[in-house]
């Protein structure tokens, strides 16, 4: 049991002290880019889902 009290205190010290956090403005910037990268993929893989849709719906209508 000490040796993981030991490990959750070390841990709990190197998050508080020793870490680096970026600023909050950073995370922000961060977030919305993303965000934005999210969307463009998402609107991507839509629009490639269309087209297969498409095409494979007038195949199998020519049939």
């Amino acid at each position: 049991m000490s040796k993981s009290t030991s490990l959750i205190k070390e841990s709990w010290t190197e998050v508080t002290e020793n870490v680096t956090w970026p600023a909050f403005s950073d995370l922000q910037s961060s977030s919305v880019l993303v965000l934005v990268a999210s969307l463009i993929f998402a609107l991507l893989v839509g629009a490639v889902d269309l087209v297969f849709k498409s095409g494979l719906d007038l195949f199998y209508t020519s049939f």
